[in-house]
């Protein structure tokens, strides 16, 4: 096995990513759930999405949730926008870390944001002149990055195009998302492989979803070439409302719990991690996919 990062940053994203495919969850559910996760050592929280409310009608109490959060100033919080209003709501409630989405897939843009690929980049050029002048940084967030559910397999070529174009526009950072879990441990090999050899310095993160049982293969794929920046989802909380089948994230303490015992320090505090996916679970009112938060860690014996 290749040598391994000493440490990985993680960005917990079930406050966002993990409640937008569920049943509306009340405010004060929302931020219970925020203010349990800012306690359990994680160093970045995805709050909230500032989304119109027609469209994803679970992200509709944005701006009540982050005011009512307790902000914890060991935790960088983050919100993800779809848009220039999206983003001028962030700014204006405080965020000065943003995220916008694009999709490498145009149809799956289209569903999503209702617009090209191509008109998407040209509006996140103007969005991040704003966010920058606004001393904030913003992370562009490509979507579909590894297939589409409408048009099947995306080429690298294209995702590598859509993320080099995003940088010549002066984003901050870049995510591949893994939108319906149709990565492999060889076709994240291959993606990072792209992107390094054309983007060699770029901050990338790394978003996958579990929903086809790939998902810890592919961050140890990751880990294997120095990729350390996950995004993660309590519980395994999550999917794409413009995605058909689109299940969970990677969950969390999954993802805490195999990098750790490997000698991959996270700063996460496994038990009280795992004591925020039962406070999702009791949230949403169902089981969720976590294997970890049924079995507990390695390290628990019974007696």
């Amino acid at each position: 096995m290749s040598d391994l990062p000493e440490r990985l940053s993680l960005r917990e994203v079930g406050p966002r990513d993990g409640l937008q495919n569920e049943d509306p969850v009340p405010t004060d559910a929302k931020v219970a759930l925020i203010d349990a996760l800012s306690g359990t050592g994680v160093g970045r929280i995805e709050a909230v999405s500032f989304v119109h409310p027609k469209a994803i009608p679970q992200m509709a109490d944005a701006d009540a949730v982050w005011s009512a959060v307790t902000r914890n100033p060991d935790v960088r919080y983050s919100a993800l926008v779809p848009n220039l209003r999206g983003a001028e709501r962030a700014l204006a409630a405080g965020f000065r870390e943003i995220e916008v989405v694009v999709s490498a897939s145009d149809t799956h843009n289209r569903k999503n944001i209702n617009r090209s690929t191509e008109e998407s980049l040209d509006d996140i050029a103007v969005l991040i002149e704003l966010v920058h002048g606004q001393g904030a940084t913003c992370q562009v967030v490509v979507a579909t990055a590894w297939g589409c559910p409408y048009e099947g397999d995306v080429p690298v070529e294209r995702v590598v195009g859509v993320a080099a174009r995003a940088l010549r526009d002066g984003a901050d950072g870049l995510s591949y998302g893994d939108t319906t879990g149709m990565a492999t441990p060889s076709r994240v090999t291959r993606l990072v492989g792209e992107t390094r050899s054309a983007l060699p310095d770029v901050p990338l993160n790394l978003h996958f979803h579990n929903t086809r049982g790939t998902g810890l293969a592919n961050v140890l794929a990751a880990l294997e070439l120095g990729v350390s920046d996950f995004d993660a989802s309590v519980g395994g909380l999550g999917g794409c409302p413009y995605a058909p089948g689109a299940s969970g994230n990677i969950a969390t303490e999954e993802l805490v719990h195999m990098v750790e015992d490997m000698g991959v320090a996270t700063g996460i505090d496994l038990e009280a991690m795992i004591g925020a996916a039962a406070e999702a679970e009791r949230i949403v009112g169902r089981t969720l996919p976590s294997q970890v938060l049924r079995a507990g860690p390695r390290t628990r014996t019974i007696g």
